[in-house]
């Protein structure tokens, strides 16, 4: 019978408490490396003890009714962390820091070689959902992009070359789920949310240029925030707008906060700013913490009092 609306679950199920300490899990934001701390049972049994898992949430999902069964993600400590911390060319221990998005450092995956995917990484849960449902089933990964932004590049140095080779790993784990009995494979990421996001200041920035009214661009901006719920992601991007637009920050600059200490700015972008600190670690900062905290700029004071003297009336 072909399903005129087919239905299906998007995201993970609850994971039991006997499988993970849920209160530690909850403390924290999503882990980008590995957090194997969470499970409560032992390695050589917890492979086991995540099938039961899955096993459960199949039947409940088939008891809801559901078209397109998934394994409940069961396996995961997060979204992304289990495919990425899977690939070759990461260094699991020695991982990189980024902001999260309350501005703290969090480790996040290091990059330190070409990324490649060496062995399958969901076949096995793909297979093992094959084999406990007659319905159709779903599988999940996380698109390219959303690694590329939760990952420190120390090998690449260009986020298209990155996102562009971890496509390239998404895409033959893909292949290998269709061949392993998926019949969907879901991408997950950010991709549609900046595409949209994109639209709009891009639609912003025109009015203001063409209208001289900057004001409006912005509450037209604050529009497109509150439209998406105050995502975190979006509010970045505002924020990077008003970072290139107002250029109190400039890459150079030699600058000072109390998340990250001092650096020299090497890079503004949109999203995401990029800090060279004193010791040699390339951190990325969320443009929502250049625009919305207190930064100390240290350096260029005297060259941009010149430049404010000299810049010829408007």
């Amino acid at each position: 019978m072909t399903l005129l609306l087919p239905t299906t679950v998007v995201g993970s199920y609850p994971q039991p408490e006997w499988l993970v300490d849920r209160a530690m899990l909850g403390s924290r934001l999503p882990p980008r490396t590995r957090a194997v701390e969470i499970w409560r049972v032992a390695p050589d049994l917890l492979e086991q003890a995540q099938d039961d898992a899955t096993v459960v949430a199949i039947r409940d999902m088939e008891r809801a009714g559901i078209d397109i069964i998934t394994d409940g993600e069961i396996r995961r400590e997060s979204y992304s962390n289990r495919f990425a911390t899977a690939l070759d060319g990461m260094d699991l221990d020695n991982p990189g820091t980024a902001l999260d998005r309350t501005g703290h450092p969090n480790p996040v995956p290091r990059v330190v070689a070409p990324i490649r995917r060496d062995r399958a990484v969901e076949v096995r849960d793909v297979e093992f959902l094959r084999a406990n449902t007659d319905r159709l089933i779903k599988a999940t990964l996380p698109g390219p992009f959303t690694m590329s932004q939760q990952a420190q590049d120390d090998y690449y140095h260009d986020e298209e070359a990155l996102a562009m080779s971890l496509a390239e790993a998404v895409n033959e784990e893909i292949r290998a789920l269709f061949a392993a009995g998926a019949d969907v494979v879901q991408i997950g990421g950010r991709v549609v949310t900046v595409v949209l996001i994109g639209l709009g200041v891009w639609f912003a920035i025109g009015l203001a240029f063409q209208s001289q009214n900057f004001t409006l661009a912005g509450i037209l901006l604050a529009t497109i925030v509150a439209s998406f719920g105050v995502q975190d992601v979006l509010k970045d991007y505002v924020s990077g707008y008003y970072v290139l637009l107002e250029r109190h920050i400039r890459v150079g600059d030699r600058i000072s906060m109390d998340a990250v200490g001092m650096g020299t700015v090497t890079d503004i972008k949109l999203r995401v700013s990029l800090l060279r600190t004193d010791d040699g670690d390339l951190v990325v900062i969320p443009n929502a913490e250049l625009f919305n905290k207190a930064v100390t700029v240290h350096v260029k004071a005297v060259e941009r009092a010149a430049e404010t003297k000299s810049a010829p009336p408007e």
